[in-house]
């Protein structure tokens, strides 16, 4: 889970980012700020992953804030100014977010993280992984999963010509030991293998005759990264 906290002198803004990040399962907002010096004081004790940093500060502007950090962070600037937008991808900004910063927007951005996130944490060379199932490990490849379907706290990995495996485990784990760019959340219940889908028709995913609902909350991830490999 990407562990994250947010620097903006509004505190009106730090909740609606609170809001925004309490329906997105693989953001962890730690502590909110409005005053630099707090925030810069607790990452300097506490690295995160992701900062959620506005521009136009009184005190220092976020792109200064930014370059003093002395460790490596993601960071998705917020501001109601659109002309700061090209110096902060010059400082290699995960995302620049407009305010009022919109649902859909904020999902995309978040989203673009969260992939950063997984190619910065994973072994690339790694092409399996093994479940506890039965009351033993089971090597599973990420070339057979299909998709998995979450009920409550159980998965069953659907594998292709293979038996089902049920373990006790949830979405939210297992999607973080997955490859990056190969496996995607679509629904509360599902996750799918991008290169195992057949067709996608009114959002309805189509693999091995299994329909797969895409719901709204995981749409607009989906669609990029369905589109990005298509």
């Amino acid at each position: 889970m990407i562990k994250a906290i947010a620097l903006d002198d509004e505190p009106l803004a730090l909740e609606i980012l609170q809001n925004l990040c309490f329906d997105i399962e693989y953001v962890d907002l730690q502590k909110t700020f409005t005053k630099s010096e707090e925030a810069f004081k607790y990452l300097r004790k506490y690295p995160v992953d992701l900062l959620f940093l506005d521009i136009d500060m009184p005190s220092i502007s976020g792109l200064d804030f930014y370059k003093k950090l002395p460790h490596r962070t993601m960071v998705i600037f917020t501001t109601a100014y659109s002309e700061y937008a090209v110096d902060g991808f010059t400082l290699n900004a995960t995302d620049y977010l407009l305010k009022p910063i919109s649902l859909s927007r904020f999902q995309q951005a978040v989203e673009k993280a969260f992939q950063q996130w997984k190619t910065q944490n994973q072994n690339s060379e790694q092409q399996y992984l093994f479940i506890r199932a039965d009351y033993s490990l089971v090597k599973i490849l990420f070339s057979d999963i299909l998709f998995i379907e979450g009920l409550d706290d159980y998965l069953k990995i659907h594998i292709h010509n293979q038996k089902t495996v049920v373990t006790r485990m949830t979405l939210k784990v297992i999607l973080q030991k997955l490859p990056v760019n190969e496996f995607i959340r679509v629904h509360r219940s599902f996750i799918v293998h991008i290169s195992k889908i057949e067709k996608v028709r009114n959002k309805i995913i189509y693999i091995n005759d299994k329909e797969i609902p895409v719901s709204a909350s995981y749409e607009t991830a989906f669609f990029a990264l369905f589109n990005n490999k298509s």
